[in-house]
């Protein structure tokens, strides 16, 4: 069955297609249950499935991770909303020292198939503990996936994949684009590949790359840049850990130029490492420096500064001309 839907409804669809389809699927969280969650991802979940299988708890984010681990462990695939992204770091402990390390631990005697969600970015006048960004941080730990949607259909098959995987998965959402925009989503069950760019625009003379909310922006630049002649080839990184580097350096050896966008501070974002992949493996094809639209290296400001913050669609256009400038 096709849905119109926005993304917090495709992820919404998505669990709801997971637990209709395996038992073992469980969904806790803060007020996951009859609140339908903070920006109701889970809504009517608790009326379908019940209490045994959408489970409120405590302000504890630690107690959620560890509780995640010790389902996966048993058999279980649990999927945890973390309310913001800002309030993931109390489950750090438990993600790296023990989900992550699981499968290596064990020798392989047990794995972890846990879903970590969490809203993430700015965009939407909140506090600064609830706009963070620190997608880096979480690509940096061996073990665990970081996976993160630009699009309702994008959400729905990386979910599910996510849901399907036999390891950890950070599934992260950019709130800002909730409910931005409408897509058809086919209810169909079939998953997204995970550790997969998708390539979003085809093009010829520059390559954008980004992920999750910035997409809005790179795709509208593109569409401005091509009025001007330019043909640029979007690219949706959508899992920035484990990265498909291949994916990348085949569209910068086409194109010989790139820009990378995203909305998390520069320095050692994921932004720098995919720059070292392409100047390391892709340095003959470069025909300019690779370039970077990002936030500042300073704390989310106040909703006053936030668009201030955050790249925009002329941000993109500038530095695209500036590097096809550089001969």
């Amino acid at each position: 069955m096709s849905h119109n839907i926005t993304m917090v409804e495709a992820v919404n669809l998505a669990l709801k297609r997971a637990m209709r389809n395996s038992e073992d699927v469980v969904v806790l969280g803060e007020d996951v249950g009859p609140n339908g969650g903070v920006f109701r991802a889970t809504v009517d979940l608790r009326d379908e499935f019940g209490p045994r299988r959408v489970l409120d708890t405590p302000l504890a984010e630690t107690m959620i991770a560890g509780l995640c681990i010790g389902m996966a462990a048993q058999g279980l695939k649990p999927v945890a909303e973390i309310q913001f992204m800002g309030f993931i770091f109390p489950t750090l402990e438990q993600i790296i020292c023990h989900a992550a390390r699981l499968r290596n631990r064990t020798r392989g005697r047990l794995s972890c198939p846990m879903v970590l969600r969490a809203p993430f970015g700015g965009g939407i006048h909140a506090p600064e503990h609830h706009s963070e960004s620190t997608e880096a941080l979480l690509a940096h730990i061996p073990g665990l996936r970081v996976v993160i949607p630009s699009s309702p259909a994008r959400a729905y098959g990386l979910l599910l994949a996510a849901i399907e995987c036999p390891d950890p998965v950070i599934f992260l959402e950019p709130k800002r684009i909730y409910r931005a925009s409408k897509q058809t989503v086919e209810d169909n069950g079939i998953p997204l590949p995970l550790d997969t760019c998708f390539t979003l625009r085809e093009g010829s003379d520059i390559t954008l790359i980004s992920w999750g909310a910035m997409i809005t922006e790179t795709l509208q630049a593109a569409d401005q840049l091509a009025d001007q002649g330019v043909s640029s080839e979007v690219i949706d990184v959508a899992s920035v850990s484990p990265l498909d580097s291949e994916t990348l350096l085949s569209s910068v050896q086409k194109t010989g130029r790139c820009v990378i966008i995203h909305e998390a501070p520069r320095s050692g974002g994921v932004g720098a490492e995919i720059s070292a992949i392409l100047a390391e493996k892709g340095l003959l094809a470069l025909q300019a420096p690779i370039a970077r639209v990002t936030g500042y290296d300073t704390v989310m400001p106040y909703y006053r500064l936030e668009q201030h913050y955050l790249p925009n669609t002329q941000d993109i256009i500038e530095t695209v001309q500036q590097t096809l400038a550089f001969s």
